[in-house]
């Protein structure tokens, strides 16, 4: 195998969000003998900043492949303004809808969401002047099922996946991990035979497919792990880095 390729949340890191010093020193190991590192995670790339330093990855498909940082520049796949504001429009017309908008300036938000630090903004559907690209809209609702409406809200260059069982994440539909990892193999001139890639859930699924061994930590959902070819350990436990090591490519 000449390429790792692994999920964040739920997968490499532990539920505190940290990774484990057994973690860095598998991963140390793997590129001292020439295997590539790469991330595929729903999380814009100013969330990773840290892993990146830690880890060192040589590519990183962020936000569900709609932005994939290959060396010094970056592959993107928006949604175009006019189905954005949309597809913003509609939400907002469903009482208690959470909306928050990943750019290439950063996330806005019709209200405060303290995890995400995101520009809090009473202008939607309008698209903020200063925004740049739309690359995700993220909508989430405590009160009313969203599985009954979203088919019908999203416009027909868009698509979603769920994460967590609740946060709908919308992209363009050239915008999935499957297209990140396939630009990053690409890169470095690697075939997807040649390729491992871990994941626990619905976004997971393609390259999980795709790629020559797809591999599922415990913790992953059943239609996951339904198409995995191999399986480790929960995220808790180290899962990636223990299956790395059975693996023989430390050897």
């Amino acid at each position: 195998m000449k390429a790792i390729i692994t999920d964040l949340d739920r997968t490499l890191l532990r539920t505190d969000k940290s990774v484990s010093e057994k973690t860095v020193q598998v991963f140390n190991k793997l590129q001292e003998n020439g295997v590539k590192v790469m991330f595929a995670t729903a999380r814009p790339r100013r969330a990773i900043t840290q892993y990146e330093e830690l880890l060192h990855p040589d590519s990183v498909a962020t936000l569900n492949g709609a932005r994939t940082f290959i060396n010094n520049s970056s592959i993107d796949y928006s949604i175009p303004y006019e189905s954005a504001k949309k597809m913003l429009k509609d939400f907002l017309q469903i009482p208690g809808c959470i909306i928050s908008m990943e750019t290439s300036r950063g996330i806005y938000a019709n209200v405060d969401i303290p995890e995400w630090a995101p520009i809090v903004t009473d202008c939607f559907p309008e698209i903020p002047d200063d925004c740049g690209s739309v690359f995700k809209i993220l909508v989430s609702n405590e009160k009313v099922d969203l599985n009954e409406h979203i088919n019908s809200l999203i416009t027909e260059d868009s698509y979603f996946s769920v994460a967590v069982g609740t946060l709908f994440q919308i992209m363009s539909k050239t915008a999935t991990k499957l297209n990140g990892v396939k630009a990053m193999l690409e890169a470095f001139e690697i075939g997807p035979e040649d390729a491992v890639y871990f994941g626990d859930d619905n976004d997971d699924i393609e390259s999980l497919k795709w790629c020559g061994i797809g591999v599922t930590v415990k913790n992953a959902i059943p239609q996951a792990s339904s198409v995995a070819k191999d399986f480790t350990a929960s995220n808790d436990e180290d899962g990636v880095a223990l299956w790395i090591e059975k693996s023989g490519l430390l050897k």
